[in-house]
């Protein structure tokens, strides 16, 4: 939709059939402002219960079941607002959207917020109790349990209601990034070899990252860093003001560091953190070799940071339509049954994706959606393979949700964020493996091949080494460090010539990469995508080696919903993340196609 020679459409000039259909939310925005004022006024049923849910069953299963009926309008309130505001961030009209769902999500926290601190307040033994008297609450026997358990790290009533009510300011740090990066940083147009202008985006910066012009690659590289680094201070100051925020929160509920804060709501071991990064250590000289690869494939002697995206066999190299796209995964994934396939079908058939990229548009992709209506998919299409994984990608976590949602009820129906990437990922895999089978030639082979080990690279690798910073960035300020521009570019510089080893030349350009990772504002998130894709990895074979009892032992890991703790959930799909093998199995995976292509010289 996008090219080089043409500057980005506007909203109004896309064609409303790549765009997603937002009316199964609200059939107008007049509709959508009618219930937020509802949900604004309804508000008050919680005043009813508040200091009373230890009195009887009945009161304490009517106050659940409100908190979930109501939750629910939040949410399609909520979805409305920020998919609005993605499609064009520049609107102002949607961004007063998003700033009043916010503010309503915000206030629904603090007056519901008695809920968890007179549940824990219950205890055990009358919890069964009430439980005992009316059948209908075993519904909420596991979350009950989960709420016990955070009951060490949970306040006292009014100090949970003030928490709450910060959240609405507290967010600044993150609705200030969202909004510089989104719809007010700039880039220079990227020159290629011929002097032909291209114009920078970040839709497009990637894929300007994939040319074989070396120039182009350069100059848009140092093109984004430069807009970046103008903003060095700034930017160093919203970063450290998200991590000040985080430490506040972790600390006022007495966790002992930033990790067992963040990983503690997920019910994960912090083990599994800091295994992720031990056995990614232990894996580096096989990126080592990758990195040496890629230099003498590209024939360079200097290999730079913008050399890292460019596939390495030059010889073949394609783009796909949006309609390619969507048939390849639709071959892609048929291992995974005809009800999966349906399901895909039906999304691909009824709007369920925004596709193309316009002026405004939030970068980047995602899926998201809330319960009682379908999933939606956020993509920026540009045509090049590593668009079609993301399809196929987000695809998967909207088939996640479908399958959750449909199968559990609303208390349960969202999975932890920890399984969040793995259904996604294991599309991925899926299709690298249909690919690499389907390969016509050599190289054809070989360019399958090589977006495997980037995908690795960039999935495990990558965001391990960006979960490595996180961890160092935290620590240094749940202690009280200050951090400025100049150290976290020296932190980021340091693992990145760790990560990358001696045959990359780090340089001073890619310090300021931490400056434009969005997923930083969320803290902790990225190791997910690592231990996803280990995980997706070991399932896909059990898929493609097990057939349908495969499928159905996937599909039961699909279904949970947080049912389970996470860990639990890949356990029954025939995976355990509680040890680094699963890691340490995906890496040795990258280092068997390094093998295959050194040993066949198809590079």
């Amino acid at each position: 939709m996008s090219n080089s020679t043409n500057t980005l459409p506007t909203r109004d000039e896309i064609n409303v059939n790549d765009t997603w259909d937002l009316t199964p939310l609200f059939a107008s925005d007049a509709l959508w402002e009618q219930e937020l004022e509802a949900l604004t006024n309804d508000l008050s049923i919680y005043e009813k219960y508040k200091s009373h849910l230890h009195e009887s069953a009945d009161i304490l299963w009517n106050c659940l079941s409100d908190d979930d009926r109501l939750c629910k309008r939040l949410e399609t309130i909520y979805s409305y607002a920020h998919q609005k505001q993605d499609q064009d961030t520049s609107n102002a009209k949607y961004q007063e959207f998003y700033g009043k769902a916010y503010e309503l999500y915000t206030k629904m926290l603090s007056v519901s917020s008695f809920i968890t601190v007179e549940i824990t307040a219950m205890g055990k033994e009358l919890l069964e109790q009430r439980i005992c008297e009316k059948n209908e609450l075993e519904l909420y026997r596991r979350s009950f349990e989960v709420i016990l358990k955070q009951s060490d790290h949970t306040l006292a009533q009014n100090e949970e209601s003030l928490l709450a009510r910060s959240h609405g300011f507290s967010a600044a740090a993150s609705d200030i990034f969202k909004m510089f990066n989104n719809a007010d940083i700039k880039f220079e147009p990227a020159l290629d070899c011929k002097g032909e202008s291209h114009p920078l985006t970040h839709g497009t910066y990637v894929r300007l990252l994939e040319s074989s012009d070396r120039t182009l690659r350069k100059n848009a590289y140092e093109s984004l860093y430069t807009a970046y680094g103008q903003f060095r201070n700034t930017l160093a100051a919203m970063y450290e003001s998200n991590l000040k925020r985080f430490a506040f929160y972790g600390q006022v509920r007495g966790y002992k560091s930033p990790i067992e804060y963040a990983l503690h709501g997920n019910e994960i071991p912090t083990k599994v953190y800091d295994q992720l990064i031990e056995a990614v250590h232990e894996g580096l000289p096989s990126m080592y070799e990758y990195v040496k690869l890629r230099k003498k494939a590209l024939g360079v002697d200097h290999l730079k940071m913008y050399d890292v995206y460019t596939p390495i066999v030059s010889d073949f190299q394609r783009t796909y339509t949006f309609e390619e796209a969507k048939e390849l995964a639709l071959k892609a994934l048929a291992p995974m049954g005809e009800e999966y396939i349906a399901l895909l079908k039906e999304g691909f058939d009824n709007r369920w994706i925004d596709v193309y990229e316009n002026k405004g548009k939030r970068s980047g992709a995602y899926s998201t959606g809330s319960y009682g209506t379908h999933p939606y998919v956020l993509l920026n299409f540009t045509g090049s393979l590593n668009d079609v994984f993301t399809l196929v990608h987000e695809m998967g976590h909207s088939l996640h949700t479908w399958y959750s949602h449909h199968n559990q009820p609303y208390v349960y129906a969202d999975y932890k964020i920890f399984v969040a990437e793995v259904a996604s990922t294991c599309n991925e895999t899926l299709l690298s493996k249909y690919l690499l089978e389907h390969a016509q030639s050599n190289e054809e082979k070989a360019y399958i091949i090589n977006n495997f080990l980037d995908s690795v690279k960039g999935t495990i690798f990558r965001q391990t080494m960006f979960a490595e910073f996180e961890k160092i960035t935290h620590e240094k300020v749940w202690a009280g460090e200050t951090l400025t521009a100049d150290k976290l570019c020296s932190i980021y510089h340091k693992l990145n010539e760790e990560y990358f080893g001696p045959d990359m030349e780090v340089d001073e350009f890619i310090d300021m990469e931490w400056a434009r990772i969005p997923h930083f504002y969320t803290p902790f998130y990225v190791y997910q995508y690592a231990t996803g894709l280990s995980a997706a990895i070991a399932l896909s074979e059990r898929i493609l080696t097990l057939g349908e009892d495969g499928v159905n032992d996937y599909k039961k890991f699909l279904k949970g919903g947080s049912s389970k703790t996470p860990i639990e959930l890949l356990q029954i799909a025939g995976v355990d993340m509680t040890t680094k093998q699963p890691v340490l199995d995906a890496l040795k995976n990258f280092s068997n196609y390094l093998a295959f292509i050194k040993k066949y010289d198809i590079i």
